[in-house]
């Protein structure tokens, strides 16, 4: 065998070895490691009131054995309220959230969180990474009834509640609060 044969036999080895790891690979045949869940994955809250929707996409932290408020989100610090990417409100009608009039579109929720009064903030900048907050965004703060969860909640959730008619209340509820804002469809 010359050594132009011996190269090419060489060559074909090798090759065979490759398809046959991706054949394996497909198959299932080849070990891999297994991809660890989000720690704070994706969510959505969604409501029909008075035929208009309204939805809030977030991510969903844990506690996960730690100080949540007046630690791992501090008191009078602006909070992206939720993890990851910001925190986004849409609303195809013009909504009263609270006293604040929010016009039918796009927004990015905040809170500000004290040790006995949250404000939930209304920012007309959206697409940004959560923790991009710019105050002169702001369509406008209104107050949050901050209430006691019966039981800690470990996952973080935003869901509306109470829906009849032309209203429905909008909660956020994580470790022991229930924060909370009524919101009407305005017609």
């Amino acid at each position: 065998m010359g050594n132009g044969m011996r190269s090419w036999t060489r060559w074909a080895g090798v090759a065979v070895v490759a398809v046959a790891g991706v054949v394996a690979q497909a198959s299932g045949g080849m070990q891999q490691t297994a991809k660890q869940p989000p720690q704070s994955p994706a969510a959505k809250a969604a409501v029909t009131v008075a035929g208009a929707t309204i939805t809030v996409d977030y991510s969903a932290p844990s506690v996960r054995g730690r100080k949540i408020f007046g630690g791992l989100v501090p008191y009078g610090v602006v909070w992206r309220t939720g993890a990851n990417a910001a925190t986004t409100l849409k609303t195809t009608a013009n909504l009263k959230i609270g006293s604040l009039t929010v016009p039918a579109g796009t927004y990015t929720l905040f809170t500000m969180p004290g040790a006995t009064a949250w404000k939930l903030i209304v920012n007309r900048q959206t697409g940004q990474w959560g923790l991009e907050y710019h105050a002169d965004r702001d369509l406008g703060r209104v107050d949050l009834k901050v209430g006691k969860n019966p039981e800690p909640v470990e996952k973080m959730v935003i869901d509306f509640e109470h829906t009849k008619g032309s209203m429905t209340e909008l909660h956020i509820r994580w470790a022991d609060l229930d924060l909370s804002v009524p919101v009407t469809v305005e017609k």
